[in-house]
């Protein structure tokens, strides 16, 4: 299975706007991540950005798990970005 790493941005206020979509997206990561597609995610300190690194067979994949997200459905993050990623160690 190939690796992705997922960028993307936060909306603005997004401490106030994530609160009554927290516990769903925190659910749906716990499930990815047991499932062993989500190696990891989180925002940068700032929380203006959000970067992940996934496990699939393909892009498509990734792409619809963030899709079906609930910080995107609710456009807590803004845009993002999917790039098939080699790591070296």
């Amino acid at each position: 299975m190939a690796k992705y790493i997922m960028w993307g941005s936060y909306c603005e206020d997004v401490l106030e706007k994530r609160a009554p979509h927290r516990q769903a997206h925190l659910d749906g990561l716990a499930k990815q991540k047991e499932s062993g597609v989500l190696i990891t995610i989180g925002p940068t300190k700032d929380v203006t950005k959000v970067f992940g690194i996934y496990e699939a067979d393909d892009e498509a994949i990734v792409r619809e798990l963030i899709e079906n997200d609930p910080y995107w459905q609710n456009n807590i993050w803004t845009e993002y970005f999917v790039k098939e990623w080699i790591q070296a160690f």
